[in-house]
């Protein structure tokens, strides 16, 4: 039987390996860039999960607050959130620009055009 408070770690490693198999096995260059996006995911639920502790508060120091959460797993992904988000444009814009040269977006078709020259 799974331990119900070890499900979202179960959710992180089904999130994985949807994004690494998409990655691995697709050969159109956007739903690679898209399973690089839910990989992304998975680790920051990975990071959010781990800071979280159950009963704990805000770390804010007062009477009667003897548990805190850590908050910095929090700012580190929000801040990866940032970089993910200009990640994926820049991919999309190089996307944009293979298509524009090589007149396709699979790969297939772009290393088979590489070979003609």
């Amino acid at each position: 039987m799974i331990n119900p408070g070890l499900y979202n770690y179960w959710i992180v490693i089904f999130l994985m390996m949807i994004g690494f198999y998409i990655v691995i096995a697709r050969g159109n260059l956007v739903k690679k860039l898209v399973g690089l996006n839910i990989f992304q995911t998975s680790v920051f639920v990975l990071y959010i999960s781990m800071g979280k502790v159950v009963g704990g508060t805000a770390p804010i120091f007062g009477e009667g607050f003897e548990v805190f959460s850590n908050p910095l797993p929090h700012v580190l992904i929000l801040t990866a959130i940032v970089v993910g988000v200009a990640t994926t444009a820049l991919g999309l814009s190089l996307v944009v620009r293979i298509r524009e040269a090589y007149g396709t977006i699979e790969e297939e078709d772009i290393h088979a055009q590489e070979e003609d020259f």
